[in-house]
């Protein structure tokens, strides 16, 4: 156990008096560590830092698993004494202000995509217990229900459903559906454009004879926007008054912003989380349910994803609809492979594949990342550390794929700043 929290975290962390805190010694008894994303200067970390603090007083008193378990804050702040005042607030201990290299590993890893964000993890292996665990804060002041592991789909979901003629369904009517769980509100323009897509989309599924069925949860700021949000859609709801089961759900995904679909399949487990962009991209449901493609054309409805972690991009001479084949079969197999590697592992993809031809999006990609116009062009971009990599070779083949690949995994190449 502590070996890999050594790998994770480092050798050492700081706490608040400036002392080291020896990791290894650490990991001799915890059992979970919460993960703290934050920076200082952004309002939401310090208040959710007090919560947290409070959280963390009462749990380390009156909890019997008080020791097993620990609060490490991983900081996005770039100016030193910021990161040193805010740490004297904290009872507990952080990465090193110039580990930025392991900081950024453990955002790419767990993918974070907005701070303050509370990831409860797994001190032996790694493996995310929880992902949202401001919920936990807020939901679970005493912490009577750590660890806070995951729960099934169905017992979370449990008990009755809305629909928008105000009849009811139990949520036992879902079992043997697939199931989309739509987290939306009637405030967010991306959500409302989302959810006239998705009234298309749930049509065609329903019409082609598949058992599917949506439950929308709720981010709405009143009963009445969510009434009115609602009337729009032909699916199930979890009814608004309903504050905690919506939490858990939220809690059960660790979501961190909407519109957000995310895809079950009929045992409830998950597909894809990446419904949004499946949706908008397959207009027709002709890929429904929607498995992980270990290749994606890119396109300006997925390029969103380039900003969850690292995604080799591999750019060609392509301007028509076909072009694209070649150079998706080239790199296929040690996609499928690195997916297959760690869904084994039962862990998330460390790498995302594109291939992307000539196009406005492409340009755009380019010119953001002050990439050259040769084509083909293998890249692996960087973006939430700035980062890119490029491998100039006169000929791309698959040896020279899965060389970059794993020279990247294993850390071996030298970035360049985007």
């Amino acid at each position: 156990m502590s070996e890999f929290l050594v790998s994770l975290l480092g050798e050492r962390l700081v706490n608040s008096e400036k002392a080291e805190v020896d990791v290894q010694s650490l990991g001799a008894r915890l059992s979970l560590v919460g993960l703290f994303f934050g920076c200082s200067l952004n309002a939401p970390c310090k208040q959710f830092n007090g919560s947290l603090c409070e959280f963390y007083s009462r749990f380390k008193k009156a909890s019997e698993h008080k020791d097993k378990l620990e609060v490490v804050f991983v900081s996005s702040d770039q100016d030193q004494k910021h990161w040193q005042d805010f740490l004297q607030e904290m009872p507990w201990p952080a990465l090193p202000f110039k580990d930025r290299h392991k900081k950024m590993k453990l955002w790419n890893k767990y993918k974070v995509t907005s701070i303050p964000s509370l990831v409860f993890v797994d001190a032996a292996t790694g493996k995310v217990v929880c992902r949202n665990g401001l919920l936990v804060v807020r939901d679970d002041p005493k912490g009577l229900e750590f660890p806070w592991g995951p729960k099934p789909f169905a017992e979370v979901v449990a008990g009755p459903l809305l629909r928008n003629n105000r009849q009811t369904a139990d949520s036992s009517s879902l079992e043997g559906h697939y199931v989309g769980v739509y987290f939306s509100a009637h405030w967010c323009p991306p959500c409302r454009s989302l959810t006239r897509v998705l009234v298309e989309s749930y049509r065609i599924v329903k019409e082609s004879g598949h058992k599917f069925e949506i439950v929308f949860v709720s981010a709405d700021r009143s009963e009445e926007s969510f009434k009115q949000y609602f009337s729009e859609m032909p699916w199930l709801a979890v009814p608004y008054s309903d504050e905690a089961r919506r939490s858990r759900l939220n809690r059960l995904y660790g979501i961190q912003g909407i519109p957000t679909l995310i895809l079950l399949d009929a045992e409830g487990r998950v597909i894809t989380r990446q419904g949004r962009v499946e949706v908008l991209n397959d207009p027709e449901c002709r890929l429904f349910p929607w498995h992980p493609r270990p290749v994606l054309e890119l396109s300006e409805a997925n390029a969103v994803q380039l900003h969850e972690g690292p995604c080799l991009v591999l750019f060609v001479d392509a301007e028509e609809e076909g072009e694209l084949e070649p150079a998706k079969e080239l790199i296929q197999p040690i996609a499928e492979k690195l997916m297959a590697k760690y869904k084994a592992k039962e862990e998330e993809t460390p790498l995302l594949f594109f291939v992307a031809g000539e196009d406005d999006m492409t340009d755009s990609l380019r010119d953001y990342t002050n990439l050259p116009e040769a084509a083909p062009l293998l890249t692996i971009l960087d973006m939430s550390a700035r980062a890119k990599y490029v491998r100039d070779v006169e000929e791309i083949t698959p040896a020279v794929v899965e060389q970059f690949v794993n020279e990247f995994l294993a850390e071996k190449l030298k970035p360049e700043p985007i």
